[in-house]
């Protein structure tokens, strides 16, 4: 349960951020607050309750020196701002989470590939300038996070990895049984039939 309260408290700071970002192409789920709340909750369901007090720190510390966390994130997928950090030691962990999520985001497009098509490109193209790809938004999203909520994520992704789990596949679980999907394979067929 203490979980449930940490991400809720987080999602409440994370949308008043959300909605006042100003980017070059519109944010569908910027009018969709519901829909913002099923997709970003997943997103911290796997996550170590260390590493959710940690974020939520992050976002009340950002209120306090008037930062917007979701402004800075989108200033840097459309690079209007350099890197966040300039730290080998972050850039090692950045490049390390990077890779192990772009191997899962792999095996969930091998393995539901309807459904992932309905998300981001793995890869940016030159002609899906409005579609950032999956690998810029989260390396633009980790570079938000404090030395702190980093080190507690890359231990949170080691360990799953170690495990051979894969944490993309447990946020999609949860997305798609938000969105009234009684598992991925139901999910799966029903984007394979709009398609």
């Amino acid at each position: 349960m203490e979980k449930e309260k940490l991400i809720l408290q987080i999602l409440e700071i994370e949308f008043d951020m959300f909605v006042s970002v100003r980017s070059l192409y519109p944010v569908a789920c910027q009018e969709d607050p519901e829909g913002f709340r099923v997709m970003r909750s997943a997103q911290f369901v796997p996550w170590s309750e260390e590493t959710l007090k940690s974020y939520l720190s992050d976002l009340k510390s950002a209120v306090n020196d008037k930062r917007n966390l979701m402004t800075l994130k989108y200033a840097r997928m459309e690079n209007k701002i350099p890197p966040l950090h300039e730290n080998p030691q972050i850039d090692n962990m950045l490049n390390e989470i990077v890779a192990v999520q772009m191997a899962w985001q792999k095996e969930m497009f091998a393995k539901y590939p309807a459904l992932m098509s309905h998300g981001r490109p793995l890869t940016d193209t030159k002609k899906l300038q409005a579609d950032t790809s999956f690998k810029t938004y989260l390396r633009c999203e980790l570079e938000t996070y404090s030395l702190m909520t980093l080190t507690h994520h890359f231990r949170d992704i080691m360990v799953k990895h170690s495990q051979e789990k894969n944490m993309t596949e447990e946020i999609y679980t949860r997305m798609v049984s938000g969105l009234g999907y009684s598992g991925l394979e139901e999910a799966e067929a029903a984007a394979q039939k709009k398609a």
